[in-house]
């Protein structure tokens, strides 16, 4: 029978195409490649430290509009208009932009996608067709409570806004949470097996968070925690992407039920963030090194191992290994050193 054509949207080299590629699957493992990833995710015992991705299909459908379908300049299914930044290979809002005219119009300025009136069934048949069984399944749910407010105003109003206007900002994010809740519901019931959900909100830039842990407290977390109980209802993991240096609000992440953060390296120390969250959360952090011009196997090899020596004690604990194209040998390596030299490691590390 003849394989079922079906409609691609996204552009070859944007990242929502290289999500919904196929992988060649992983074969000669003593157990399922989802168990393991999964049960590190949730703080079970691991038989091998995950590559991070690699070992994942990522679940993006194109029929959630929160960046433009296809990934070029345009708008959202919100009506926010997006760009192209070539450079950093991804999207932002473009500069002056705005949906919400002013905070206090907000109720009458959005316009709320009739998530009814979508076909989930095709795309959730499309997107799925692609999953490797046997890998993790991943759904990125983009553009949390925070970042679709100052995406349809500028960034500092919205911060104004929060806190001048605490009940609104409360509302707000709590119809938002309706919002992702139900799309979330419509993914989990037509994209097949999905695992965990990468939810997606920067809470923070370069020296610190947004907020103060107690405006956090007040506005982000009720309808974050909402949406995460649902998810969590439905038998789900959680992950968080939260670029900024958001360690003040871990505390926050775990009495919210996330169970692991992928850091902004450079910002976020990871010695500290293992010794000191290391045993309630997991993380997945890069290998340092691996592109460095002239090391050879060894070396590549060496690196690894020390990095599964260090971070892979009491498991919870994933490798990102991101390299160029025209280093795929490396990272071939490394994968490979990574699976059998961990596999060891948690056999004599009970």
């Amino acid at each position: 029978m003849a394989q079922k054509e079906y409609v691609w949207k996204q552009l070859p080299g944007t990242f929502p195409w290289m999500f919904q590629q196929s992988k060649e699957p992983i074969t000669g493992r003593p157990m399922s490649v989802r168990d393991n990833y999964v049960n590190v995710a949730t703080g079970k015992k691991p038989m091998w430290l995950p590559a991070y991705s690699f070992e994942s299909n990522i679940c993006w459908p194109d029929v959630v509009e929160e960046h433009p379908v296809p990934e070029t300049d345009g708008f959202d299914y919100w009506g926010v208009e997006w760009q192209m930044v070539d450079v950093a290979g991804g999207m932002i809002t473009r500069p002056g932009t705005r949906v919400i005219k002013d905070f206090s119009t907000w109720r009458e300025d959005v316009k709320w996608p009739d998530l009814d009136s979508i076909d989930w069934a095709y795309d959730g048949e499309k997107i799925s067709s692609r999953f490797d069984p046997d890998r993790a399944h991943i759904y990125q749910c983009t553009e949390g409570v925070f970042e679709r407010l100052h995406e349809m105003m500028p960034f500092d109003e919205t911060l104004t806004a929060m806190f001048v206007e605490p009940e609104s900002s409360l509302e707000f994010f709590d119809m938002m949470a309706d919002y992702k809740i139900k799309s979330c519901n419509y993914i989990f019931e037509n994209y097949g097996r999905i695992d965990g959900v990468l939810y997606h909100d920067d809470w923070g830039h370069q020296l610190s968070g947004f907020f103060s842990n107690k405006m956090f407290r007040e506005l982000i977390m009720p309808a974050t925690t909402r949406i995460f109980n649902f998810i969590k209802s439905k038998g789900k993991f959680i992950e968080l992407h939260s670029c900024g240096k958001n360690t003040q609000y871990l505390d926050e992440m775990l009495e919210m039920g996330i169970d692991m953060w992928t850091p902004q390296m450079g910002i976020n120390d990871p010695v500290w963030l293992k010794e000191n969250y290391g045993d309630r959360m997991t993380f997945a952090f890069p290998i340092e090194g691996l592109g460095e011009p002239g090391i050879d196997e060894s070396v590549i090899r060496r690196r690894v191992r020390e990095f599964v020596d260090f971070y892979g004690k009491g498991g919870r604990m994933m490798a990102s290994i991101f390299l160029p194209p025209d280093m795929a040998d490396r990272a071939a390596i490394a994968r490979d050193e990574l699976y059998n030299y961990s596999l060891e490691f948690y056999k004599n590390n009970d």
